[in-house]
């Protein structure tokens, strides 16, 4: 019981004098999350919105590979990543295996279904008036998109947050095409597994207790957004 106690402590004592170490892996973390989640909800929102409140033939087969879709392992997208990536791969020529950009790319391919779904199933169930009074004004298809996105932004807002929450706690795609190298690639999920593994337990006790104050922050400003809305 001590020794953990003892970690906690030096865990605390870490992020108060602001470890160097610490704070660069929570930066890359944030740098990557940040990315992925924005460039998967820039051109997913609106495609989710307009899949949403559009009829057309074969949507309930959309709908299925777009919920199963959502549900994808991560480990999964990250070895296509890696395969596509590598040396030998496709795209190998372009040298980003094992570098912050592979990373975002993996996380982006990993929230692109969620985010879609999410958008997707928020439109279905209630996009559907909004479109008909845009029309009904004589808006077009695309002012329709924006006019949901604008009356839905709040739960829009909660949905990339949820996407963002699970970029920033995705350990298997950032892992395989990452490498967890050191001052490089190293980012909070996968630094907390490797010193959980090498016994380093105030330095994952760190991380952990600032990836819990990262989520607080998210949810408290998402709840403080809804209720002013």
């Amino acid at each position: 019981m001590d020794y953990i106690l003892q970690g906690f402590k030096e865990a605390i004592s870490l992020i108060i004098r602001l470890d160097p170490e610490v704070f660069e892996i929570v930066f890359m973390s944030l740098l990557v999350s940040t990315s992925a989640t924005i460039l998967a909800s820039s051109f997913l929102i609106p495609i989710g919105v307009y899949l949403g409140i559009k009829k057309f033939k074969g949507k309930r087969m959309v709908s299925r590979i777009i919920y199963t879709s959502m549900s994808i392992p991560t480990v999964i997208v990250g070895l296509v990543v890696a395969i596509i990536l590598s040396r030998r791969g496709p795209l190998g020529y372009l040298d980003l295996m094992y570098t912050p950009k592979a990373m975002v790319i993996a996380q982006t391919l990993l929230l692109i279904p969620l985010v879609l779904g999410l958008t997707y199933s928020l439109a279905k169930s209630r996009g559907s008036n909004i479109s008909n009074v845009s029309f009904t004004l004589g808006g077009s298809k695309f002012d329709s998109v924006v006019l949901i996105i604008k009356e839905l932004r709040v739960d829009i807002l909660v949905n990339v947050a949820t996407a963002f929450s699970r970029a920033i706690s995705e350990v298997g795609a950032v892992m395989i095409v990452g490498g967890n190298i050191k001052g490089h690639t190293r980012v909070i999920t996968t630094s907390i597994s490797m010193m959980n593994s090498m016994g380093d337990y105030p330095m994952a006790i760190a991380l952990g207790i600032i990836l819990l104050i990262i989520s607080f922050f998210i949810n408290s400003f998402i709840y403080s957004y809804g209720q002013e809305d």
